[in-house]
């Protein structure tokens, strides 16, 4: 049996994905008494659903940003009816399009799963066409786990593992020069959650860079004005509901960009709020240190060796001015969650030192680590609940 999934990786993939899932939800499942010394008397599958910030996008999956909706106006968890504007559409749009099949909860929590095992599997395929790895399937399953916030963001109401996807499906294109399909897949990252918008000056800088060196410009790069034209719909559709083309940054505190860089570390900021910030560090070390590794490569002055093998491929490129855009945004965000903030540089990172991440000695510690890492998650998932005491307006 294992012989015959190893063979066929997609359903090795799949199975790898729904089974870590379902680990993590089962003591929910069957509502335990205690986790790991942690007691709780009223645990149930609702604990999934009630993490943040999946229940404000049921919300939004129920209202569209209807100001006028009668059950924003009653406040629900205590919040404005502008604080909706932050929680971009596309994601609540898969929870509309399973409501039907499973209820707006169950279809939070599945629109999820499903989009993690599109992405899984896209993943290995982006490695594997592009030949970014010896041992794709194996760099895959480590995806699933490496980061700890990641299973957790995988397993509950969140639009994360859709914003995954659709940055990396756009990057393949652009690195196949398929512009206009990249332009459409960055405007739905883009649709998901704002910091897609980064695709953006990333691919600007590539572009500049080609511009100066070959003295081209090549008339598809303008298909990646679509990006930005999603998150123009998106200030359209709060034109509509909110009368507020603006809406996004008029939905209260929820732009945690500050300058200078490295605010983070202010135990009296608002979102932050604690000195214990000694991880954030190693975050910051590994993404700079995946950064530097894809410094684009320059002629040496004494070398002898052959032109092709100075010559950075186009996919390094890429991967080095989105890292870099995307380290310059996480460097300034004043929020403690930056293990979260920082998903979308970790499918690049991991391409970058697949070959660490696929080593024998990696493996054997992340397989030890497992239990702590999954103990990790119980003990997140318990504390990292929205106040629902009724079920009524989310269901």
């Amino acid at each position: 049996m294992f012989n015959t999934l190893y063979k066929k990786p997609y359903y090795t993939l799949i199975l790898a994905t729904i089974l870590s899932t379902i680990i993590l939800w089962l003591p929910f499942i069957f509502k335990f008494n205690s986790i790991n010394g942690i007691k709780r008397t009223d645990l149930s599958f609702q604990t999934i659903e009630k993490n943040w910030d999946g229940p404000l996008y049921i919300l939004v999956a129920k209202t569209w940003y209807n100001i006028k909706d009668p059950l924003l106006k009653t406040t629900p968890l205590g919040l404005d009816m502008t604080y909706y504007a932050a929680h971009l559409p596309l994601y609540p749009l898969s929870i509309k399009l399973l409501q039907p099949f499973f209820g707006y909860p169950k279809s939070m929590v599945i629109s999820t799963l499903i989009t993690t095992t599109i992405l899984i599997c896209f993943f290995y395929f982006f490695v594997t066409k592009l030949k970014l790895s010896t041992q794709p399937l194996l760099l895959s399953l480590v995806f699933l786990f490496v980061t700890p916030r990641f299973l957790i963001t995988r397993s509950v109401g969140s639009p994360e593992p859709q914003l995954l996807l659709f940055l990396l499906i756009s990057i393949y294109f652009f690195i196949e020069n398929k512009y206009f399909w990249s332009g459409i897949f960055g405007a739905l990252a883009v649709m998901t959650k704002s910091p897609a918008i980064l695709l953006f000056p990333a691919y600007s800088i590539y572009i500049v860079a080609e511009v100066f060196k070959k003295r081209k410009f090549v008339a598809q790069w303008l298909y990646l004005l679509l990006i930005p034209a999603g998150l123009l719909i998106v200030f359209i559709i709060y034109q509509i509901q909110y009368n507020d083309f603006f809406a996004y940054f008029h939905s209260g505190d929820n732009i945690h960009l500050a300058f200078p860089p490295f605010t983070i570390f202010n135990h009296q900021a608002p979102w932050v709020d604690t000195a214990w910030l000694e991880d954030i560090l190693f975050i910051f070390f590994f993404y700079l240190f995946a950064i530097i590794t894809l410094l684009p490569k320059r002629l040496p002055l004494w070398g002898t060796e052959k032109l092709q093998n100075l010559i950075t491929p186009k996919h390094e490129k890429v991967f080095f001015y989105f890292l870099l855009v995307f380290f310059i945004s996480i460097i300034s965000v004043q929020h403690r969650d930056i293990s979260r903030y920082s998903l979308p540089m970790l499918p690049i990172a991991l391409i970058t030192f697949e070959k660490f991440f696929t080593s024998k000695k990696f493996i054997i510690a992340l397989i030890l680590l497992l239990p702590a890492i999954y103990l990790y998650a119980w003990n997140f998932m318990l504390h990292n609940v929205a106040p629902i005491a009724d079920w009524a307006a989310f269901l």
